[in-house]
């Protein structure tokens, strides 16, 4: 409808007609004309259209659902409302842990063993949060901070690995050593050059071997600090080691590398696999990367931590880009960890304005996710009103009732 999303009482100005009285409805709004693609209309046109309208004509009965459908838009706005309170909330504790992060790992080559407890304060906090809240859902953070990726990667392997052992029912101590390890596991790649770190073209194989040892480096690293748990350290050095021994920097084999270190390693990749490093890898979408896991990480990961990983993302993970049955295009902004198969979405939709673009529940909306689609597939003026991150990173929330 070519008119004001706040003057027009339907939550979208782009929907599928259900009944007749929402025509009749439309009619009352005093607008010249409407816009109706036949093509998706899943019912042929009613042949005597006058007739059916007859019941929805008692202008009493338009009159209720009017009022009714006013009420159900103010309820609804009330809990996006909610829920940007609830994404707000998300966003200040991952800009605090990111802070943290950045602080300790700056402090690592001066005062290790002080950006070690530092980082043991980090961890316990998220875990504590993590064991008290209830309703969990994940959220995916902006992306406004330009920073090194170092910070937001060991955040976001920490944070989701965290989260992966709490599904797994780990105890408290097991949850923080995996979050301990995690943040500084790619803290060897300090001590390279950082010609190797940034080059855009295809390292060569001297190149290539230097970078592998990194874990062994940043085992050096984190060794200059005074009792730092050895199932914490496993991480560090045994983050890109594979099951089938053809991982590095020693090629171990699954009796040799500890369930805390293969949890690790699945995460580590899967965020790897969003943000790549290596020149000319094409960055994979959330989504995409999970099906390269889940297709060829056999052998190689550990298949039950990968199947909770994709359990716990869900389906379509927050930062897919998504087209609706609506025929709408949206962005996965969150995942209630209670209603996996339901994620919300924040969907486009021309009249309403930006700030203001509605995030919904596809259950109480009806709605289902027909496919999965590249960003840089969408419209311009799509993908600048969803804009989808260049960087995935994840934090956690309660959702308020």
């Amino acid at each position: 409808m070519p008119v004001a999303w706040k003057d027009h009482p339907f939550l979208f100005s782009s929907f599928r007609l259900k009944q007749q009285a929402q025509i009749e409805l439309i009619k009352k709004l005093g607008i010249d004309s409407v816009y109706v693609d036949i093509d998706k209309s899943d019912v042929p046109p009613l042949e005597t259209p006058a007739e059916a309208a007859t019941a929805a004509n008692d202008v009493t009965e338009l009159e209720q659902l009017h009022q009714q459908m006013e009420h159900n838009k103010t309820e609804q706005i009330e809990v996006l409302r909610k829920m940007r309170r609830d994404l707000n909330k998300a966003e200040e504790s991952f800009d605090r842990s990111l802070a943290r992060m950045r602080s300790l790992i700056n402090k690592l080559r001066s005062r290790p063993l002080n950006a070690v407890q530092e980082a043991q304060e980090l961890v316990a906090d998220i875990t504590e949060e993590l064991l008290a809240s209830s309703n969990l859902v994940l959220h995916l953070m902006s992306d406004q901070k330009k920073d090194d990726g170092i910070y937001y990667h060991s955040l976001n392997v920490a944070v989701l690995s965290m989260l992966v052992a709490k599904e797994l029912e780990w105890p408290r101590q097991d949850i923080e050593f995996i979050g301990l390890g995690a943040l500084f596991h790619d803290v060897g790649k300090l001590k390279l050059p950082s010609q190797i770190l940034r080059k855009q073209e295809a390292l060569t194989a001297p190149e290539q071997n230097l970078l592998n040892q990194h874990p062994v480096l940043g085992k050096e690293f984190i060794k200059l600090a005074n009792d730092f748990p050895e199932q914490a350290m496993e991480v560090i050095l045994n983050h890109h080691e594979y099951l089938d021994g053809t991982g590095s920097p020693r090629g171990l084999k699954a009796e040799d590398i500890s369930q805390i270190a293969q949890l690790a390693a699945a995460i580590n990749q899967y965020d790897v696999l969003c943000h790549p490093t290596v020149a000319n890898s094409v960055a994979r979408t959330p989504y995409a990367a999970l099906g390269y896991l889940y297709k060829y990480s056999k052998g190689k990961l550990n298949q039950e931590f990968i199947g909770k990983m994709i359990k716990l993302l869900g389906i379509y993970p927050p930062g897919s880009v998504v087209e609706l049955t609506s025929g709408q295009f949206g962005i996965v902004m969150s995942v209630n960890l209670s209603k996996l198969l339901l994620p919300r979405i924040l969907v486009y939709d021309p009249m309403v304005p930006k700030d203001q673009a509605p995030i919904i529940d596809l259950e109480s909306e009806g709605l289902q996710i027909t496919r999965c689609i590249q960003p840089n597939a969408l419209p311009e003026k799509i993908y600048k009103y969803l804009n989808p991150r260049e960087r995935i990173s994840y934090y956690f929330g309660s959702e308020t009732q």
